[in-house]
């Protein structure tokens, strides 16, 4: 069953390649320079490394703006979004997959009473503005950086042609590898808190997270999409905004990836903040509108001549009915899944002030004088919750967040016969861990929370560490298999 619902998300990775690829190899096809066919093979091979070796940092931010709990869920989410896409791929408009990933998740959660978290969600409706004004002024400076040293070297005509022709090439493979850590996330991402596989060593050299192994499979399927379907859109993004002569082009195609890979990167990111340095938000921003933005940039280097309007006007308008199409899609496409064919979409998660909850809101110094009513009572989701929460009387954002984590119900219960079904070494957990968790044979918990405190009590190797995100999310990651395993129903 897993794999059947999978198929939307690889539905999903066979339309963004379809769509993204003109985004990478677009301008170099369009003038000529690049056969279609040389940079489709380029663009697939490196579209899934830069998926399974970099794709994790995007895939956080988008997992923060809503959990999907069930795989029903997941693949309805997936499916809106991949027929969004599809939808304007076959009008010949390089959409943005993020905006329709985005859409979907928003649907998802509208459905099921889950909260948006809208901190996620303007920090990357943001990057819609900033990802095509950032690639275009990439581009205006590259391109007159770029002119000022072909008229000082002096090269001629055939060897500068070759030397474009290979740095197309060549910007187009970083570009590739940039769209796949960078959007991967838009084809998986729905899917990795539903996912039922385990980490492996591969022959004890390297080992594969369940979540590379699911980017593996969907950068796998983006590759499929930019063989089989993409020369439409690379046609368009190529030639239809305005004609590129190859210089142009390997600046579009530079600026392009630049800019995605600022978005992608986990190394630039951590280095940036031990310099104490602004960091740059890991999101899943859009390749469309790089592209776009980079040809803008240089169109408005020649004060817009030769820019076409009208396919531009059209470009645009698919950014913003995309989301909103996705949205409607995913709502109205998981009302069906569950009313009509029965299929759980997702997994209701009540919220309560219980009385262990009310003892960890009152330790962290947080007053709830005004919520006698709320104490005790149990609401059917996050969002009746947190609209109750609205109500009280100065309670600072920072505290509602975390009364929401202490009230949220996951009712867990360590047992023998569950513990045995855990593997050790090549699995996710080692054999130490796996004896912490025995120590707590019996015990039953209601919260996420508990079952984290109770382990860190018990070793140092569950407690996060300030500043190690790599170990944190390890862990993160190693909790989320926990609650998975032990969860039970009360009902």
């Amino acid at each position: 069953m897993f794999l059947f619902f999978l198929s939307s998300g690889l539905f999903l990775g066979w339309s963004l390649g379809a769509n993204d690829a003109s985004n990478v190899f677009g301008t170099a096809v369009g003038s000529k320079m690049v056969r279609f066919r040389t940079a489709a093979i380029c663009c697939s091979i490196f579209i899934l490394l830069g998926a399974v070796i970099s794709g994790a940092g995007a895939s956080h931010t988008l997992g923060k703006l809503g959990s999907v709990n069930a795989i029903a869920g997941a693949f309805i989410v997936a499916l809106s979004a991949a027929t969004s896409v599809y939808s304007m791929t076959k009008l010949g408009y390089p959409v943005s997959t993020s905006q329709a990933i985005v859409g979907a998740i928003i649907g998802w959660n509208f459905f099921s009473g889950s909260l948006t978290d809208y901190h996620t969600l303007s920090r990357i409706v943001v990057t819609w503005i900033v990802c095509p004004t950032l690639s275009a002024i990439i581009a205006l400076i590259l391109y007159k950086a770029l002119v000022f040293v072909i008229s000082r070297i002096k090269i001629d005509m055939f060897r500068l042609d070759s030397m474009t022709r290979y740095g197309l090439i060549v910007m187009g493979a970083f570009g590739a590898y940039s769209l796949g850590a960078n959007n991967i996330a838009n084809v998986m991402g729905v899917f990795i808190p539903v996912s039922p596989f385990a980490d492996i060593s591969v022959f004890g050299l390297f080992k594969l997270t369940s979540t590379q192994q699911l980017f593996f499979i969907g950068g796998v399927a983006i590759g499929v999409g930019v063989l089989t379907y993409s020369r439409k859109v690379m046609e368009t993004v190529g030639e239809g905004i305005m004609n590129l002569s190859p210089i142009a082009a390997l600046v579009v195609v530079s600026a392009h990836s630049i800019v995605l890979f600022l978005f992608a990167s986990q190394g630039l990111e951590a280095f940036l903040k031990h310099h104490g340095l602004p960091t740059i938000p890991l999101v899943p921003v859009s390749s469309s509108q790089a592209i776009v933005g980079a040809v803008i940039g240089i169109g408005l280097l020649k004060r817009g001549k030769g820019i076409r309007w009208r396919v531009l006007g059209g470009i645009g308008s698919s950014w913003v009915v995309t989301p909103i199409i996705a949205a409607l899609v995913s709502f109205i496409s998981l009302f069906f899944l569950q009313n009509v064919f029965e299929q759980k979409t997702y997994r209701p998660v009540p919220y309560a002030i219980t009385s262990e909850a009310m003892a960890r809101i009152q330790k962290k110094g947080i007053s709830l004088e005004d919520a006698e009513g709320m104490i005790g009572t149990e609401f059917s989701n996050a969002e009746n919750f947190n609209r109750a929460l609205r109500n009280l009387k100065n309670l600072k954002p920072k505290d509602r967040k975390f009364i929401l984590t202490s009230a949220e119900i996951d009712h867990m219960e360590i047992t023998v016969e569950k513990l045995e079904t855990i593997g050790f070494e090549t699995d996710w957990i080692t054999k130490q861990e796996k004896n912490n968790l025995e120590k707590l044979e019996g015990r039953k918990f209601k919260h996420k929370w508990q079952i984290d405190e109770a382990l860190a009590e018990l070793s140092p190797h569950w407690q996060p560490i300030e500043n190690k995100k790599k170990y944190n999310e390890s862990l993160k990651h190693k909790m989320s298999h926990i609650y998975d395993k032990f969860r039970y129903s009360n009902k």
